[in-house]
């Protein structure tokens, strides 16, 4: 796969079949993901794979609860203004969002492999994100679709109890990522153009240029 198609097409895909993913392409997600840049090549990661249904059921009941969580407080505030004017694009872009996490909240157990990254004295995530994007990249180029969530951190301490994750070692969730094979199409995700979230050598600056449409395909 061209690389310019992989970065393009790799957004979130939430809904995608319950089939299991060959153990060919998560050795090559992970052997991708630790890849990845590295500060002082300090490797300090860890990567646990989930498919037990059983472990899975248990995951997808703590999504559930703090995706409750996310509603009522985070996005509260849009989803009043998503109420008060459903016909704006914004509202519409929110609404479109927001039923497809649903989806994922009510089909998370079904997804056939979770992958969580940890890391350990990295708060930042400078090296644990680039690895996981890498997975990332990599279950994009064998059609494996992804979506990454940091919302399980509201259960922290539920799942590394329920994934034996030890307690005195430093060890921090960075993140859980669910893949499967998508039901949909891949495609270019919609953004603001460049020129609208950029600058040049100053805040607020223009950028220099214009990039009115992807450039790519």
């Amino acid at each position: 796969m061209d690389i310019r198609e992989a970065l393009y097409t790799t957004r979130a895909m939430r809904r995608v079949r319950p089939d299991p993913i060959p153990e060919d392409i998560q050795a090559r997600i992970l052997d991708a993901a630790i890849r990845a840049p590295t500060g002082g090549n300090g490797q300090a990661w860890r990567f646990l794979l989930v498919d037990a249904p059983e472990v899975r059921a248990t995951i997808g009941e703590f999504y559930s609860e703090c995706i409750d969580t996310l509603w009522s407080t985070f996005y509260k505030d849009r989803l009043q203004a998503v109420s008060a004017d459903p016909e704006s694009d914004r509202s519409k872009q929110m609404l479109r969002m927001k039923k497809s996490v649903d989806w994922a909240q009510d089909n998370f157990a079904n997804y056939p492999l979770m992958l969580f990254a940890f890391d350990r004295a990295d708060s930042s995530g400078s090296s644990i994100f680039p690895a996981v994007w890498n997975a990332m990249l990599q279950a994009r180029a064998d059609g494996v679709g992804s979506s990454l969530t940091s919302i399980l951190s509201m259960k922290a301490d539920e799942v590394h109890a329920l994934l034996s994750v030890p307690d005195d070692k430093g060890w921090r969730m960075a993140c859980c990522v669910p893949m499967g094979f998508p039901t949909g199409r891949w495609g270019v995700a919609q953004r603001r153009p460049v020129h609208e979230v950029s600058y040049r050598n100053s805040w607020g600056q223009p950028i220099g240029f214009e990039v009115p449409e992807p450039l790519w395909p």
